[in-house]
């Protein structure tokens, strides 16, 4: 999970979902930031096998929403640092 959050357009995806306390498609993520449909695509790939973000396909979407549990499980983790 440390590693997904290394890069600052990861944690840039997590801000957005965060603000939007729902699900939004790859599309509307790309429209929030200054990266092409590609890139923003693997970032979610990387944060999805990492956990911290989950995917329910809505043909022919993807729908994106924070994984909540793996985020507080994370947070109690580097507390406990």
């Amino acid at each position: 999970m440390c590693k997904a959050l290394g890069h600052p357009a990861r944690l840039a995806i997590l801000r957005y979902l965060a603000e939007r306390r729902g699900t939004c498609t790859c599309g509307e993520i790309v429209g929030q930031l200054p990266l092409a449909q590609s890139t923003v695509s693997q970032h979610l790939k990387v944060l999805r096998e990492a956990g911290l973000v989950a995917g329910e396909v809505e043909p022919p979407r993807v729908c994106y929403c924070l994984n909540e549990q793996a985020l507080e499980a994370l947070k109690r983790a580097v507390a406990a640092l």
